[in-house]
């Protein structure tokens, strides 16, 4: 048997090992994504308190709505709890569009989009850089990076039949990686301690991942916790109902680019335009702020909270479910809230499709997991390099005694 699971532990990771890297490289640099631009572009995502007070979040909108051109308009505003940082606005075209306002003064501080580094991981870790084709037909890098996830996760389950140890005394010599003995004995043991320490992470991740790639996986994983599947338009689970959030892990950005979105200047006419409700849009923002006091006043400890046309979410940082939110709807003639849906009533597949996604990325237990994953996705990538190094020190080494057995 450990024979068996010898040749489906090689054969699988010989064509598939490459791309497995590429996978795990590039999910690795995805995990924080979010800190690195909140770094890099502190001028989008924090301000200097100018006031003591924020802007109420209808005039917010208001003034936003009216530096956009004729054709946008704001579908919703996400307010976050700490207060240096930036309000995040979510625009009706390009789709999923939004940008950054100073909460205190109503300034557009710049689109959201994302940084080419990030977008090219993205493209590699869902697609290969691949292109999906108008036109229909195989989404063949989409296909390669499912089929490759796939052989991942039986290379890791048969690693285990191949590696664990039978006694605890070996259990200690395996999970140790020596750096006293050369480099082969390095490697070979950094890809069997590696792929051990990584193995839990690496396994969920995997299983996770295969429901974006194969609809037949996806159902059937959906119905294994008794939930249904539906498809999904993008790499992780739907945000609230009309607004569009952009808050989480690297499923979340998509690209604004600032030439789709001319905004107008200050001295441009932000007369009504023909043909858009402008009056209406801004009339409708007009109980926004009761709204939000609402929610905020019930619900201290929120993280954000985003309200749209007629609907809110309230998002709270507590391990678990990262897309975990209580959903509200109000009418936007009077603010007055008409409906509550507690996470904990909301549907079992919208639940375990938040479940999925913090799961792959490793967000369900806060900044700890997201190490161990990160920590898990690079020796993931490490792992198909130090099998193809074992491999071929192998067959060199056969191929050496072969040559040595000729000669004598």
């Amino acid at each position: 048997m450990n024979r068996f699971f010898r040749k489906i532990h090689l054969w699988l990771s010989l064509p598939f090992g490459l791309v497995i890297t590429v996978i795990c490289f590039s999910g690795a640099m995805l995990v924080f994504e979010n800190e690195v631009m909140q770094l890099t572009r502190r001028d989008l995502y924090r301000v200097e308190r100018t006031a003591t007070e924020r802007l109420p979040v209808g005039t917010l909108a208001a003034q936003v709505a009216a530096a956009l051109p004729d054709s946008v308009a704001v579908t919703g505003v996400t307010i976050y709890a700490d207060p240096r940082r930036t309000c995040e606005v979510s625009l009706s075209r390009p789709r999923r569009a939004s940008l950054f306002a100073d909460p205190y003064t109503g300034a557009i501080k710049g689109h959201s989009e994302r940084a080419p580094f990030f977008t090219c991981m993205f493209r590699l870790h869902r697609w290969l850089s691949d292109n999906m084709r108008p036109e229909g037909g195989v989404f063949v890098g989409k296909l390669v990076v499912g089929v490759s996830t796939l052989a991942f996760a039986i290379v890791l389950v048969s690693g285990i039949a191949v590696w664990w140890p039978r006694t605890r005394k070996t259990l200690r010599h395996t999970l140790k990686i020596d750096v006293r003995k050369g480099w082969k004995k390095f490697w070979h043991d950094l890809h069997v301690a590696g792929g051990m320490y990584a193995l839990v992470f690496l396994l969920a991740m995997a299983l996770t991942g295969l429901t974006w790639s194969f609809s037949w996986y996806r159902t059937g994983f959906y119905k294994l916790f008794g939930a249904e599947s539906h498809q999904e338009s993008r790499h992780g689970p739907a945000a609230a109902p009309s607004v569009r959030t952009n808050g989480g892990q690297h499923g979340d950005r998509t690209l604004s680019p600032d030439r789709d979105l001319p905004l107008r200047t200050a001295d441009a006419d932000r007369q009504t335009p023909k043909g858009l409700s402008r009056d209406k849009g801004i009339a409708s923002f007009a109980h926004w702020q009761q709204v939000y006091e609402t929610l905020a006043s019930g619900n201290p400890a929120y993280r954000k909270i985003t309200l749209g046309d007629g609907t809110a979410s309230v998002s709270f940082d507590r391990p678990g479910n990262r897309r975990a939110a209580d959903r509200y709807r109000f009418d936007p003639r009077t603010g007055e809230i008409t409906e509550a849906m507690p996470y904990r009533d909301a549907d079992r597949d919208g639940k375990l499709r938040g479940w999925i996604y913090s799961v792959h990325v490793g967000s369900w237990g806060g900044l700890f997991t997201r190490i161990l994953a990160f920590a898990a996705a690079m020796l993931g990538a490490t792992l198909p390099m130090t099998g193809y190094y074992l491999w071929m020190r192998r067959k060199y080494g056969k191929w050496k005694r072969a040559r040595a057995g000729r000669r004598q």
